[in-house]
């Protein structure tokens, strides 16, 4: 599955890095806390979150993240936008609760996996 295809199943809209959206996805993983995504996360993941400051842009970076989820309608910050276009990091914002999203991403065959 790629990113737009994701983006269709979870209700969401894509908000940065739309000339990325081809990526396929490789795996999932959820967190709000960077330390445990950086930790834990794989090259590949779509990542799920509430957090929406710049930061996630760079922890997704680092892991070769292929997505971020905003949940719950969130919104990036506007510098968080900006380096998300810039780095090339797709940003999907949904209005789903992050349960919801990932039981949605999970039934089309995107699951977690376990850290290398």
């Amino acid at each position: 599955m790629n990113i737009t295809e994701a983006a269709k199943k979870i209700e969401g809209t894509l908000v940065a890095a739309k000339a990325a959206a081809d990526r396929e996805i490789q795996g999932g993983y959820a967190s709000d806390l960077l330390s445990d995504v950086m930790g834990n996360s794989r090259e590949g993941d779509v990542w799920v979150t509430l957090q929406k400051h710049v930061n996630i842009v760079a922890v997704a970076q680092l892991n070769g993240l292929a997505a971020i989820v905003l949940v719950n309608g969130r919104q990036p910050e506007p510098d968080t936008l900006a380096r998300a276009e810039e780095l090339g990091i797709p940003i999907i914002s949904t209005p789903m609760q992050a349960f919801d999203a990932i039981g949605a991403l999970y039934s089309t065959g995107v699951h977690g996996r376990r850290p290398a």
